[in-house]
């Protein structure tokens, strides 16, 4: 199981603020810490930044947080460390060291052998083979994870394709992975821009249980961090219960029409996506045994959207009661009932589950 996390940029804040929000993410169960050095003097270990920056990382240790610090090439200079030197990361109490841009092959696989059991994470976005390389000087793979960049800039975020690419160059090798997402909510980050921050472009500006539920389905990032703070708590809790669900769900709103034996049949049951599927639906066939006796009248008979939540009616025969996902338009049919619509921030989903897969659906309003 992966970890959820969050991230602090204390020199935007007070320690006070940041104190409150790592206690209510940890109440929810996060439990990883991501600070960045990349914008502030790591030279001025007697600055107020700096000491603001420590005084956070020190409670978070004290909650019981795994905490990575960014860094560069440059402020690695600053702060007088080489890959032999990396005790200071471990006496200020950081568990991971991010290394935000590519340096020497070698020096890399060099800082996994670290006897203080500090992990290296790699920069995952880049889409190099540098990996490998590293891979050449037998690195301790036991502490060498990776992790993708967050973009603060709007439209400069990942592509899926891309970054399905870049998470198989770090699978190949059984490697810890993590990717950002973004709340809503929050204001800032290690950055002045107000667009929110995101590794996968499509994220931007979608609500972030969603974009918690879409890199589970990509299965191939262990953990996610919410880039920017502070999330609000309603997302903290929506989020840490996506992450630890063990079935996918999909939020739903019914329409005024659908009626008590339809919401049962949806709201009441774990479903499972039929392995021999269409490209028209996501079919829940078992509903139509398990309600085989019971009356569902005729109701609803309209066009049928991408996204419709639809249930066979009386009409259907042998096929009554069961339940399905519109993955594409189709005509009306006086045998099927548009009882609702999944929302659509959760429509980007659909591609990623899976033939026999369980899954449930909620009504969006019951969780308002």
């Amino acid at each position: 199981m992966g970890k959820l996390g969050i991230s602090l940029y204390p020199e935007q804040s007070t320690f006070e603020a940041d104190k409150a929000y790592l206690e209510r993410a940890k109440n929810y169960g996060y439990e990883r810490l991501f600070l960045s050095l990349l914008q502030l003097d790591a030279s001025d270990t007697e600055g107020k930044g700096f000491q603001q920056f420590l005084d956070t990382l020190t409670y978070a240790k004290y909650l019981g947080y795994e905490v990575g610090i960014d860094v560069n090439p440059h402020v690695l200079t600053q702060m007088g460390v080489d890959s032999s030197k990396l005790e200071t990361f471990t006496e200020m109490g950081a568990d991971i060291i991010r290394l935000d841009n590519e340096t020497s092959a070698v020096d890399e696989a060099r800082m996994t052998h670290n006897a203080l059991g500090l992990s290296i994470e790699l920069n995952m976005s880049q889409g190099t083979r540098h990996l490998d390389a590293i891979m050449s000087y037998s690195p301790d793979k036991s502490q060498l994870i990776g992790s993708h960049n967050f973009y603060p800039h709007r439209f400069s975020g990942l592509g899926l394709a891309h970054f399905n690419q870049c998470n198989a160059i770090f699978k190949q090798y059984n490697l810890r992975t993590m990717a950002f997402v973004n709340s809503q909510a929050a204001t800032f980050g290690p950055w002045p821009m107000p667009d929110g921050l995101c590794t996968l472009e499509m994220h931007r500006t979608m609500d972030l249980v969603s974009q918690v539920k879409h890199l589970k389905l990509v299965d191939a990032i262990d953990d996610i961090v919410i880039a920017n703070a502070y999330a609000s708590d309603d997302e903290l809790r929506l989020a840490a219960e996506a992450f630890n669900a063990l079935h996918t769900t999909l939020r739903m709103v019914f329409n005024a029409e659908a009626t008590a034996i339809e919401r049962e049949i949806i709201l009441n049951n774990l479903h499972s996506y039929r392995g021999d599927h269409s490209d028209y639906m996501i079919r829940s066939s078992w509903m139509r045994e398990l309600y085989k006796t019971a009356d569902i009248p005729a109701h609803t008979n309209q066009t049928i959207h991408a996204g419709d939540v639809i249930v066979n009616n009386s009409n259907y025969l042998r096929y009554k009661g069961e339940m399905q996902i519109a993955l594409q338009e189709m005509p009306a049919d006086e045998r099927v009932n548009v009882v609702g619509h999944i929302v659509a921030d959760d429509h980007i989903l659909f591609e990623n589950m899976h033939p026999w897969s369980a899954f449930q659906i909620v009504d969006v309003q019951d969780k308002e």
